[in-house]
């Protein structure tokens, strides 16, 4: 695996886990992107879009375009992952640590 892709799936889950945490499981790109960054992962909006876009192919969450925003919202089955009860190809699985709290 690249460093590209494992960057990609890290991304995947930090996304996932910042809609767990959000009132209404919600957030924009705009948003999330800065929450990326915190975690060392600074490749620019296009990048977070095209992370919510492969999660939206994935079924784990839907997204509304506003103007030039992309808002995702988390599914049941985003949810599932982030909680362990599936396990996703192409987003990092969540550590037991992680589920716990």
């Amino acid at each position: 695996m690249t460093l590209d892709e494992i960057t990609r799936q890290e991304a995947r889950l930090i996304i996932l886990k910042a809609l767990v945490e959000q009132a209404g499981y919600s957030a924009s790109d705009a948003l999330l992107e800065p929450v990326l960054e915190t975690y060392g992962i600074k490749r620019g909006r296009a990048f977070v879009t095209g992370e919510l876009s492969h999660l939206a192919e994935m079924g784990t969450v839907i997204l509304t375009v506003v103007g030039n925003t992309t808002i995702a919202t988390l599914t049941r089955r985003g949810r599932d992952h982030v909680e362990r009860r599936v396990i996703l190809a192409g987003i990092k699985r969540p550590s037991p640590d992680e589920v716990m709290g």
